[in-house]
């Protein structure tokens, strides 16, 4: 079995297993790095971390055109709910087995609201487990120390940001990732905008010196990595 992850830019991800296909955080219209657009994806699932435009993105619109289901915290499924979208609620802390496997919501201190200012709930990551491979998405997020617990699931892959401005930078993104020790790290969150430019290879660099059991790739938009796993669906 092997377990594909697509980096559409930003925080968007396409991860694909044997039977299904999650959408992460689809903010592809308006996205200058989105390699490609709203209508050319299909997902089975879409999980949304939190309701700023860069994360929510078209969440609704590709929900509403492949049935996809929009899993995310109270807030943010009902308001999916509202606009004709099938939703499921979750919250921090809380978990749920889906028919890709199980997903839990996991802290992350950012804020959340939806572009019109209202209030969107509580941000979050995303610890996912396939089979038994788990994946954490730690989304918009400061550093926080209960990392070390996400890290203490043994964590097969983090995606982490390293933007800096909005989320953690590189150095925060170092500290997260030793707390984390992922065998496998990718970055995000970078290069969109100006606010959030970076160099993701002198980030990988300073990780594999300073961790040098985990392996850092750094992927271009649009460009696939496939993490081979034992066991199946």
């Amino acid at each position: 079995m092997a377990i594909k992850l697509t980096w559409f830019g930003h925080a968007c991800w396409k991860i694909e297993t044997a039977k299904h296909i999650l959408l992460i955080d689809p903010f592809l219209s308006g996205n200058p790095t989105a390699p490609v657009t709203a209508d050319q994806v299909k997902p089975d699932f879409i999980l949304v971390s939190h309701g700023h435009g860069d994360h929510l993105g078209d969440t609704v619109n590709i929900a509403k055109r492949t049935g996809a289901l929009v899993i995310s915290n109270f807030e943010i499924a009902s308001y999916c709910e509202s606009q004709g979208c099938k939703a499921h609620p979750l919250h921090i802390g809380g978990s749920r087995e889906f028919a890709f496997g199980r997903l839990k919501l996991t802290i992350a201190h950012h804020g959340s609201s939806f572009p019109d200012g209202r209030y969107a709930g509580n941000p979050a990551g995303f610890l996912l487990t396939l089979d038994k491979t788990k994946i954490y998405d730690a989304a918009d997020t400061g550093l926080f120390y209960d990392m070390k617990l996400i890290g203490a699931e043994g964590i097969d892959l983090a995606l982490l940001p390293i933007g800096d401005n909005f989320t953690m930078g590189p150095e925060d993104a170092l500290r997260a990732a030793k707390l984390v020790k992922p065998k496998v790290l990718i970055p995000m969150h970078y290069n969109t905008f100006e606010l959030v430019a970076q160099d993701p290879k002198a980030f990988a660099s300073r990780v594999k010196k300073e961790l040098p059991r985990t392996k850092v790739v750094v992927l271009k938009p649009g460009e696939t990595f496939t993490l081979k796993v034992t066991g199946g669906e």
